[in-house]
């Protein structure tokens, strides 16, 4: 019998599961979007349902990497960086998962579209505060542990997003 891994994200209990058929191999607290559950392009909201991962961007990166529109900036992340560099900003770190959504009209196709919404999981500050919703749609996972799923998964690994 083959065994399937699959992502799992409570947006209600700001988690994340990896599981591996009956075995669970990650249990990890996450952030998901301060504006809460949704579909809809700019919202900055996080779509629920079926997705899958699109693409693996960031394999060979240091911890820290600061990517800028899926592509490595060459700086790595730090507190006195982000201060000088842009304030505020979103910081998307070490290991993007880019997710494409599986159920047409509700995460795939026109302006519910979650690869067209640059929907990720990815790699965030330290300092941030994971538990509680926070980001601007995206999954934010800390930095270690972005880099232990990030090795766990491959592209086509199913993702489900529920409340």
């Amino acid at each position: 019998m083959t065994r399937e891994r699959i992502i799992e994200v409570s947006l209600t209990g700001q988690r994340l599961w990896l599981r591996d058929g009956s075995d669970m191999l990650m249990d990890i607290r996450v952030s998901t979007a301060r504006n809460g559950p949704g579909e809809r392009l700019d919202s900055e909201c996080t779509p629920r349902g079926w997705h899958e991962i699109h693409a693996k961007i960031g394999a060979e990166c240091p911890p820290n990497t600061v990517f800028v529109g899926r592509k490595a900036t060459g700086e790595v992340y730090s507190k006195e960086y982000a201060a000088t560099a842009a304030p505020g900003r979103d910081w998307i770190l070490t290991r993007i998962l880019w997710l494409q959504g599986l159920e047409p009209g509700r995460n795939c196709g026109g302006d519910v579209d979650s690869r067209q919404r640059y929907i990720y999981i990815h790699g965030t500050p330290d300092d941030v505060a994971l538990g509680q919703p926070g980001s601007r749609g995206c999954v934010r996972v800390r930095n270690d542990d972005m880099v232990r799923l990030f090795d766990l998964v491959e592209v086509g690994t199913r993702v489900h997003i529920k409340e």
